[in-house]
């Protein structure tokens, strides 16, 4: 089933369209089941938010668009990180860097969605960042803890940020970077700093 059961109503004018609107432009760029993974982030952002105090209306457009440019071909993030004068080393890492930091230039592009915020946690979402808000914590960790993803330790992830946010994001970014080195894939600078500040203790703190 779609998790979609009830029908959100924007009230605080973060974006310029209805949630009808809003979902229907993101489905028209993705594959329907990448675009029910992304209502259910969206579903998980908001229950996020609500049990961390943090504003649930924001957390909702940002978890619904955070794979927004997932499914553009290389071509496209290429040329974008050119075009947008984005670091150059970010050609050399791929799509599962690419989509949440081009992709927050797209939803400026074409969506004309402006909210920083917003815009950040979609940036932040697969790599992280030595500091990160509350908002981007929710939206790194919905992705990764949203009720249909299954993998070794998804439980005690799902454990980790019930009991805090942070202890979620130590959790995510230890496995990620296991993840990486197993396979002997390069790993996104940031990616590194991000473990650096949360797990191995290296300055910049996080908003707790």
């Amino acid at each position: 089933r779609s998790c979609m059961s009830k029908t959100i109503e924007y009230t605080e004018a973060i974006v310029p369209y209805r949630h009808e609107e809003l979902m229907a432009k993101v489905a028209a760029q993705l594959t329907d089941k990448r675009y029910q993974h992304c209502l259910r982030v969206e579903e998980t952002a908001r229950q996020l938010a609500a049990d961390n105090g943090v504003d649930v209306e924001l957390a909702g457009i940002a978890g619904l668009l955070h794979d927004y440019a997932k499914q553009r071909d290389d071509q496209t993030f290429i040329q974008l990180i050119k075009t947008h004068g984005m670091d150059p080393n970010l050609v050399s890492y791929g799509n599962g860097v690419w989509h949440g930091y081009v992709g927050a230039e797209l939803i400026k592009d074409e969506l004309h969605i402006y909210n920083e915020p917003i815009l950040n946690a979609v940036r932040l979402h697969t790599v992280g960042a030595p500091y990160m808000t509350k908002l981007d914590q929710i939206i790194f960790m919905a992705d990764f803890i949203e009720p249909a993803r299954d993998f070794p330790g998804v439980e005690a992830a799902r454990e980790a940020t019930a009991k805090s946010l942070a202890d979620g994001v130590r959790f995510q970014i230890q496995h990620t970077l296991d993840y990486l080195i197993q396979k002997g894939a390069p790993v996104y600078p940031q990616t590194l700093a991000t473990y650096n500040a949360w797990v191995g203790g290296v300055a910049p703190q996080f908003a707790n």
